[in-house]
This record gives C-alpha cells, structure tokens and sequence, in this order.
C-alpha cells in the first residue's frame, strides 16, 4: 500500500532519518542547528532527539558555552559505535578480517595466513574463524555484526558466485554468497577484491575527491580496478579488471627484475613481485645494476598501463599491492612515461591504504548494505543492537 503524508508513523520515520543524516558528519550540532540541516521544527526535532537517544542511536556530548547567559547549549553526537560492520578480504595469501562502526572507523583486525591451493571447504572454514575472531576483539558476537562485506579474487557475479578464478585452486564455481549466508548470521554481500579496493581509495585512501580512477594491484598478480563518476565498473560480464590470465600471471614488465634477481642471487627462486622487491631493496643500498632493473620495470609496468590509460582517460592512476611499498621509485617512472605519451596524463599515487584496501572496500560495501536496514528500523521504534 502507498504511504500517505497522513501517516503518522511513516512520517516520524522520515523525520527521524533526517535528523541522523543531519547529526551524521556534522560534530556536535546543537538541537538548533540539527533542526536547521534537518529543515525542522525545534519542538519536533526534540522529540525526535530524546527518541534517539533512548534507543542508543545519539549520545549527548558535553555543552559548550556559547557566550551567551544561561546554561550551555546542549550539543548532541551520532552514536557510530551503536552497530558494527566487517570487511572480509579473501585473497591468495590468507584471509583478513576488519570491523568497524557505523562511520568506518576500524574496531579490530585479524587475519590468517593460508595456501592458495586450499580445498574452498576449508577457506571459507577459515572465514568463519576470523572474522570471529576479529568480533571477538572489537568485543561481540560476530552474530550481532549488521552486515558482512566480503572481497574476493576472480570472476564475481551480481549474486556474489564465484564465476572463475585463475588465483585460488577449488574456488571456481563457489557459490560464496549462498556458502557464507548459511555460515553467518549477518547479512552477507560480496564482491570483487579489485572493485572493492578502489571503492575504498576514493572512500578512504589516495582517490578521495576523484571520480575516474584506476586502481593498479602489483604483487603476486596484476589486478585493475575501475571507478568511472565514483561507482565501481564491473564489465559486461562481471569480468572487468581481471588480467590474471596473463601469461605466466604477470606482465613482461617483470623480466627486468627477475633476469636481475637470478644472476645476482640464482641460489633463491623468487615470484616476480619479490623480484621487484629485492632489486628495489638493493637499489636502495647503492647497487646500479638494481636500480636500473628496477627503473626498466617500473617503466615496463608504466607501458603496459598505457594502453589502458589512453582510452579509459582516468585523472588517476593508484599502484597498490605489495609493490606500492616502493613507493616514488615506482611511480615517478610511470609517472614521466604517461606524461610523454598521454593526451591528458593522470596523476600517479601509491595507495595509502596498503594490504588493507580490499577489507576497507568491503566494509564500505557492508555499510552501504546495513544502513537502509538499520534506519528502516527506526519507524519501530528500535536501537540499533536490535535491528543488526
């Protein structure tokens, strides 16, 4: 049935909902100006203010004088720690686990260190155990999260299955939304690592205030994330930004370094991202030959971006991944190689996220899943706790 401005309940809702949007990133208003950002009456954002702050969704902060005779103003807080998300990241080297509150700040951290040729049973039996354990240490029940974001490597379609994936062995074909749901008492949504990762760069990291991003994953693969007007582009087939079935997994870019990292040291066999890392480390220490293999790859990895950069035309470019550690010496070859040949060069950043990035874009992605639910709840007149 149609709501109608005569209902009273569904507009007290409304009315509530405002007033949290209205407290939410603005310090701590007093009730006059929520009432102005609200567009309310004072007398009803009153109300509406003793309601919330009776089911835990605002706290009082502590009065400041304002100048004036009389009592201070009273001045008013949204309760982010009310209700809380996680953020899983499930990757080849183990999986991560964030919590956070309601604004994004993180509560906890776990994670667990596992093989890529795990049986899926087992990988998603690890889930389970870190993510609880990370609840545990933000101090509740994992059953009590309002939603779980969940990142993964591969092929993920809309209804969170797991269409292919080169990365992870027994991982194709893995409903993990349906696998995880039957798992976790909170909602559940997933999504891919790389979508993820540069969803939380613009949210949180090196890419806030830019609408047209790539995001660059360098580590034991190469993986691309794409954000065109601010949203996450998936492709045609879900498949977008997915290059692991590159020969041998990497770009040629990595020849430089691995040719370097053989003849120096043929005693150790190293995947191309430590390669990178040892001629880096080296180079550091004032070895020539080093830093010219590392300066032939990064250019490498610079000509490899330019075929993508030339026709996507993002305003920026964000290397992750291990190799993000490198830092300038990494990015300023791309840097002067996309200015020579680019139209429009992009700038070129390292990610300020680091390994963190796919586990604070899930947990964005948990956020954007909990709140409709959770301020839907309002209208009953319940907390927070109630409704996660």
């Amino acid at each position: 049935m149609r709501r109608t401005s005569g209902d009273g309940s569904f507009l007290r809702s409304l009315n509530e909902v405002a007033v949290l949007r209205a407290l939410r990133g603005a310090g701590t208003p007093t009730l006059a100006e929520v009432a102005r950002a609200a567009q309310l009456s004072r007398a009803t954002t009153e109300v509406i203010m003793d309601s919330l702050l009776r089911h835990g969704w605002v706290v009082e902060a502590e009065a400041v004088a304002d100048g004036q005779r009389g009592r201070p103003a009273r001045r008013y807080a949204f309760h982010a720690a009310a209700a809380h998300v996680a953020g899983v990241a499930i990757g080849g080297s183990g999986v991560t686990a964030l919590v956070a509150d309601l604004d994004g700040t993180p509560a906890a951290r776990a994670m667990e260190h596992l093989s890529p040729d795990l049986p899926a049973g087992e990988r998603l039996a690890a889930v389970e155990r870190v993510l609880a354990r990370a609840a545990a240490e933000a101090g509740l029940p994992a059953e009590r999260l309002a939603a779980v974001g969940v990142g993964t490597t591969g092929v993920i379609d809309s209804a969170g299955r797991v269409l292919k994936s080169v990365a992870l062995v027994d991982w194709s074909g893995v409903d993990l939304h349906a696998e995880l749901a039957a798992r976790l008492a909170p909602p559940v949504v997933v999504e891919n690592d790389m979508r993820l990762a540069v969803l939380a760069e613009h949210w949180r990291g090196a890419a806030v205030g830019h609408e047209n991003v790539m995001y660059l994953h360098t580590g034991g693969r190469i993986g691309l994330g794409l954000l065109f007007g601010g949203v996450p582009y998936r492709g045609s087939h879900a498949a977008s930004g997915e290059l692991g079935g590159h020969p041998n997994n990497r770009w040629v870019a990595f020849q430089h370094v691995m040719e370097y990292a053989m003849a120096v040291d043929p005693g150790e066999l190293r995947a191309p991202s430590q390669a990178a890392l040892f001629a880096m480390e080296r180079a550091a220490g004032g070895d020539d030959k080093a830093a010219a293999a590392f300066e032939a790859f990064a250019r490498g990895l610079a000509e490899g971006l330019v075929s993508l950069v030339t026709p996507l035309d993002p305003d920026l470019v964000v290397i992750g991944g291990s190799l993000a550690r490198t830092g300038e010496r990494l990015t300023e070859p791309i840097r002067a190689l996309l200015g020579e040949v680019c139209l429009y060069p992009p700038e070129v950043r390292v990610s300020e996220l680091g390994g963190d990035a796919v586990g604070v874009g899930a947990v964005r992605l948990a956020l954007d899943h909990a709140e409709p639910v959770l301020f839907a709840s309002l209208s009953s007149g319940a907390g927070p706790s109630s409704a996660a």
